[in-house]
């Protein structure tokens, strides 16, 4: 099954799977999956703690512990199902599993979790093997038997280090060798159980002495019985009795026995660990697995009341291998002992390797793992096998089995609630290529299961829980920076769109409220190389609002084959990536940049978010400066620590930077016309667009970022009058109350929190001081209407105001707004001269000279395309070198004075 595009993906050539030959797949559902998932659920438990768990809880707490353990197993069992059924599942087992659905960060974080519970389940069934070892040829007084091998911890781990090198010999050997031992060894392990269970028919009642040296000069005698099948025995048994555990000298409780106890229920993954071995894994995992489930539960059961309704609660507390001392020939038990820890053992130590071999093809921790991605011949990961065997032996100096029984079944949970985690994404995402054949499972059972698994976590071992989930975090937050970017398919991606669709059919425009009123922002940028710092900036300038990159692609469709627009998206995107900004990129092609611009501004956006503000860079003849030449962010290094110089999206720094056209020279000609430019603004105000161009903003160069040399604070001017018509200097318009908004808002963002603002008042000395006065009065009554803080500096213009011709004023002033008065004044030809309007580039160097950004008022478009290169040139005269500029004409209401 090969599924494209979908949440879960799983390609058999994807870059970076842990792809596996057809050819090297050889195992079938019995080998595979049934053997080595039987064999690691009976393990040690099944042998050497079965009598611990009954004797401690008793026969009706152990049914329960039995009952919750496979409760939460079969729960996750549902879920590795469902996933294993969605697609074609390469090496790696669970890890591939939750990677492929739920994306690198997350899967290869719980890939190392599991595979840290596989290298400590290791350690648990070595050290199972060597106390079983022991207690038959070890020197002490409490044992019957050749007793020729010394005790103590360094010899405990000596033989554990002996017994770890037989497995790694083994696992080295390759899987095929493993899985044809494993049908070996659980045919040993089927006829140990099954002297186990005759033997109550066998043998008859008998007593036995116990004893445990409690240390060098101390020993502890017992006296235990055997009943054989007995009412007395079982109704004895029924209720708990937690006491001293002679092993570890600490009195055992509920969550300590069911932790020893859930270690059997670990072994579930065993075959879904082998799905690089498989022949057909998506089929072999679900049916071998829910047998082998079934199967070792209704042994388990079987097993507990066998012992229970036999032995006395001494017999099952104070000696771990009583079976041997119940059976009809002793070395039964023995051997199936050996071989059920030996093969546990080795299947968990190759199961890890297969865990850590994925981890390295798909590079998510870099250079540490590399070498582990390395195979023989025959496919054997060989090298990953050492690995692991050097951390189990690692594990091995802990000495005791029961000290860190309740560690592998915290990182076990941690696992399953993460595999149940990954199929409930699944699920909620309601992709259609999410449509596994395992039908039986839900939401319902994905849910329960990761939160059984949780609980039972913390009622096991808060400190470990606590201690796993911030280790979780920590590798979470690791590759979520220093992992390249996958192809996968990430599970957030689904879950977002999810979201964000039901979200956005509740953002209904028509409750729109001035109160609320946020600037969406549709940037046209022509050239990123040129432009990058104007974009900066208005990321500033956005206050949690729409940001949308626009870019025309001049052509026609009907005369190409496909469209070219599609290509450029991931440039673009990466041009976002590279600028930390937060914004979404809207391409068209279109045969003129006018129509282009009219596209986006229609139908960029979604719903109740589109743009009503257009922002451009302003039109001039400067010659641009090429910003990726200049910032670090575009070096070919910086792309270096993210993978291979790429960002696993087709990107890498030398197309990224031969995709963008160089920056215009000083003879190339504009892309658009100044009429063009100008219809643009007016098209824009016509569709009730607020217009802002930006001019300057090659000079902002980290300016708002730096504290001034002089530690003065960084200002904002605002100038709100229509500069250009200071007839209007009276009247108090929509434009005027948009320009200082979007001070307001620049002022509120994280970079511009601490920088001034700066109100400059416009008088006529002909007003007299009075009249100073009552417009200063007025000006702050409404910024305090508006909560808006800023210094208010009047400034007089009469030697400005001067300059203005007779022919500069319209022939009739009219009252009404200011939009108005524009329209008529461009609509009747008249302008102000050229002395005129550089006198007010004069009065804004005097006064502005030292501001970080300046907001002006932008006068309507003429609305004769006549005109469009002198309303340019006087544009360019009014904000000639005069530093960062923004140019502001807004049309909607964006203020309120009401709670």
């Amino acid at each position: 099954i090969f599924l494209e595009n979908s949440p879960v993906t799983f390609e058999s050539n994807s870059a970076g799977s842990p792809t596996v030959p057809p050819s090297r797949r050889s195992l079938n559902t019995f080998f595979g999956v049934f053997v080595p998932t039987v064999l690691s659920m009976f393990s040690i438990v099944l042998f050497l703690r079965t009598g611990f768990v009954v004797g401690h809880a008793g026969l009706l707490q152990a049914l329960l512990m039995l009952c919750v353990a496979y409760f939460i197993i079969s729960l996750t069992i549902l879920s590795v199902c469902a996933i294993a059924t969605n697609g074609a599942i390469q090496g790696g087992g669970v890890y591939f599993m939750i990677s492929r659905s739920l994306g690198p960060e997350f899967g290869g974080s719980i890939g190392i979790m599991f595979y840290l519970a596989k290298v400590c389940a290791c350690g648990v069934y070595v050290l199972g093997l060597v106390e079983a070892i022991l207690s038959i040829f070890g020197r002490d007084p409490g044992h019957e038997g050749m007793r020729v091998l010394p005790q103590g911890y360094w010899y405990t781990v000596l033989y554990a280090s002996a017994a770890l090198l037989l497995c790694l010999l083994v696992c080295l050997v390759g899987a095929h060798i493993y899985s044809r031992a494993a049908f070996i060894i659980l045919l040993v392990v089927t006829v140990s159980l099954i002297s186990i269970i005759i033997s109550p028919l066998v043998l008859g009642p008998r007593s036995f002495i116990i004893s445990h040296q409690d240390g060098a000069n101390s020993t502890s005698v017992y006296n235990a019985s055997y009943t054989s099948f007995n009412a007395t025995t079982l109704r004895a048994n029924l209720g708990p009795g937690y006491a001293l555990d002679y092993s570890t000298n600490i009195v055992m409780s509920f969550s300590m026995v069911f932790a020893v106890m859930f270690t059997s229920c670990t072994g579930i993954m065993a075959g879904s660990n082998m799905s690089g071995e498989l022949k057909n894994p998506s089929v072999s995992i679900p049916k071998g697995t829910i047998i082998a489930v079934l199967y070792t539960f209704f042994v388990y059961v079987l097993i507990f009341l066998l012992v229970s309704s036999t032995c006395d609660r001494v017999l099952l507390i104070q000696d771990y291998g009583f079976f041997q001392r119940i059976n009809v020939w002793p070395p039964f038990v023995i051997i199936g002992v050996y071989c059920a820890s030996l093969s546990a053992a080795m299947s968990c130590l190759i199961g890890a390797s297969r865990i850590l071999h994925a981890l390295a093809l798909d590079q998510l921790f870099g250079l540490p793992l590399a070498p582990a991605a390395i195979t023989s011949s025959s496919g054997n990961p060989w090298v990953s096998v050492l690995y692991t065997w050097a951390l189990v032996q690692c594990v091995v100096f802990a000495g005791q089995l029961n000290s860190i029984a309740s560690l592998v079944t915290v990182f076990y949970l941690l696992s399953y609630a993460a595999v149940d985690l990954a199929c409930l994404s699944l699920e909620w995402a309601s992709a259609p290529n999410f449509r596994p054949t395992f039908q039986y499972f839900s939401w319902h059972t994905c849910l329960l299961g990761m939160m059984s698994c949780m609980v039972m976590m913390f009622v096991i071992n808060t400190v470990y829980s606590s201690a796993s989930i911030a280790l979780l975090l920590l590798l979470l937050l690791f590759l979520h920076y220093r992992a390249p970017t996958s192809t996968w398919g990430y599970i957030s991606q689904a879950l977002i769109f999810h979201q964000v669709r039901k979200y956005l059919l509740m953002l209904d425009m028509r409750k729109d409220h001035v109160k609320f009123w946020r600037p969406q922002i549709l940037l046209m940028v022509a050239n990123p190389r040129s432009s990058s710092h104007l974009i900066t900036f208005v990321n500033q300038l956005k206050k949690g609002g729409l940001f949308v990159l626009g870019h025309v692609q001049l052509g026609n469709l009907e005369y190409l084959t496909s469209d070219p627009v599609q290509f450029h998206y991931n440039f673009w995107l990466s041009l976002v990536d590279r600028l930390e900004v937060k914004a979404f990129v809207d391409l068209t092609l279109s045969p003129s940049v006018r129509q282009g611009t009219q596209h986006l501004l229609r139908i960029a956006g979604l719903g109740g978010m589109k743009p009503n503000t257009l922002i451009m860079g302003f039109y001039d003849d400067c010659v641009p400066e090429d910003y990726f030449q200049q910032h670090p962010a575009f070096s070919v290094s910086s792309w270096t620590h993210r993978g291979a110089g790429g960002d696993s999206f087709g990107v890498d720094p030398y197309s990224f930077q031969a995709h963008f056209p160089a920056v215009r020279g000083v003879e190339s000609p504009h892309l658009l016309s100044p009429e063009e430019y100008v219809a643009i603004i007016s098209d824009a105000l016509k569709m009730g667009k607020n217009v802002c161009l930006g001019r300057y903003f090659f000079q902002m160069e980290g300016e708002w970022m730096r504290p001034r040399r002089d530690g003065a604070r960084k200002m904002v001017d605002i100038w709100p009058l229509n500069l250009l018509q200071p007839e209007t200097s009276g009247q108090l318009d929509v434009c005027i109350l948009f320009l200082l908004q979007m001070a307001c808002v620049l002022n509120m963002s994280s970079g511009w929190r601490q920088a001034r603002l700066r109100i400059f008042l416009c008088l006529e000395a002909i007003t007299g001081d009075q009249g100073w006065l009552t417009k200063e009065e007025a000006l702050r009554e409404l910024l305090g209407k508006l909560r808006i803080r800023a210094t208010i500096k009047a400034v007089p213009w009469d030697e400005v105001l001067q300059l203005r011709e007779e022919r500069d004023l319209p022939t009739q002033a009219g009252e009404g707004d200011a939009q108005s008065g524009d329209r008529t004044t461009a609509a009747s030809g008249h302008s102000p001269s050229m002395d005129f309007v550089s006198g007010v580039n004069r009065l804004l160097k005097e006064h502005s000279a030292k501001a970080a950004v300046r907001f002006l008022y932008l006068p309507h478009p003429p609305a004769d395309s006549s005109q469009s290169q002198q309303y340019l040139a006087k544009l360019e005269a009014l904000t000639d070198a005069l530093g960062p500029t923004l140019l502001i004409h807004g049309v909607t209401r964006v203020t309120c004075t009401d709670l």
